[in-house]
C-alpha cells in the first residue's frame, strides 16, 4: 500500500481525528492552530494545506473571514466534506488538490498553515498575499525513536535528525520568505492501553505496514513490557515549526 492509498483508508474511517486515544503528553510547548489563530484577523482569509479530514479547521472557523482546506487523499476530503456538512460551519470549503499544484489566484490568502503535510515553498508564497505569514507544524525525524528502533524501521527512521527542517528553512529562504523562524520540542507522551498504541500505529504511516510483518505482534509486545511505566506506555512527540513572513 502506497502512501495516498493509506491516507484514503485513514480517511474514510476517521478522517485525521484521535481526539478518543487515552493518551497524556508532557512537554507541548504549543498547540498548532491556536499559533495560527494568533496570527490571524477576523477579516484574513485561509488556506489550510493537508487538512486531513478537517477537524482542526472547522475548530477554528469563528476566527477567521474564510478558511479553505485541501487535501490529495480523496478518502480525507470524504471525511472533511461530510464533518462540514454536519457542523453546518458557513465559511469553510474543502477541495481535494495536490499541494505541488496550488490552483488559487496569486496572492489570494492572507495567511496559510500545513500541519504534518507535504508543501512546496515556491506554490505557497506564490498564493500567499505579500505582508502575509505561513505556518507549518512537521514530524522531525527522531519522533517515536524508541518505536522505530524497536521495530528497527519506521517513517525516516534512517534520516538524520533536523534534516528535514533545515531543508524547509532553506527552500522558504530561497522563495522569498524573510523573517524565517523555527521552533521545536520533545515532548514524552504515554500511552495508557496497549489499543492506544495499536490503534496509533494501524492509523499513522509511523511503523509502515505495521502488522504485516511476521513478528509485529511480538515486538509490539515487548516495546509494551520496556516502556511501560506508572504513568503509561512511554514514547516521545519531536515537533518543529516554522513562520514565516512574505
Amino acid at each position: 500500500m502506497n502512501e495516498l492509498e493509506f491516507y484514503d483508508k485513514v480517511g474514510k474511517i476517521n478522517g485525521w481525528d484521535f481526539c478518543k486515544l487515552n493518551v497524556t503528553t508532557e512537554g507541548v510547548k504549543w498547540d498548532f492552530y491556536e499559533e495560527v489563530t494568533k496570527r490571524c484577523k477576523s477579516s484574513d482569509i485561509l488556506l489550510d494545506v493537508g487538512t486531513g479530514g478537517g477537524e482542526n479547521l472547522l475548530r477554528i472557523a469563528s476566527s477567521l473571514l474564510f478558511l479553505v482546506g485541501i487535501d490529495l487523499s480523496r478518502g480525507m476530503m470524504e471525511t472533511a466534506q461530510s464533518s462540514l456538512e454536519k457542523s453546518e460551519v458557513p465559511n469553510v470549503r474543502f477541495s481535494q488538490m495536490s499541494s505541488d499544484n496550488l490552483q488559487f489566484p496569486t496572492g489570494f490568502f492572507d495567511v496559510i498553515s500545513s500541519c504534518h503535510a507535504p508543501f512546496v515553498p515556491n506554490e505557497i508564497a506564490k498564493v500567499l498575499k505579500n505582508g502575509g505569514t505561513f505556518l507549518t507544524q512537521q514530524v522531525s525525524e527522531a519522533d517515536k525513536l524508541n518505536l522505530k528502533t524497536a521495530f528497527k524501521r519506521g517513517q525516516n527512521f534512517w534520516e538524520v535528525d533536523g534534516a528535514l527542517k533545515e531543508s524547509y528553512l532553506k527552500d522558504l529562504k530561497a522563495a522569498g520568505f524573510t523573517k524565517v523562524q523555527s521552533f521545536e520540542y520533545d515532548a514524552i507522551d504515554y500511552y495508557q492501553r496497549p489499543e492506544d498504541l495499536i490503534f496509533l500505529l494501524k492509523h499513522t504511516p509511523i511503523i509502515p505496514d505495521f502488522g504485516q510483518g511476521e513478528n509485529d505482534l511480538v515486538i509490539l509486545s515487548d516495546f509494551i513490557d520496556n516502556n511501560r511505566t506508572d504513568k503509561g506506555i512511554r514514547t516521545n512527540s519531536k515537533r518543529f515549526l516554522i513562520i514565516a513572513n512574505k
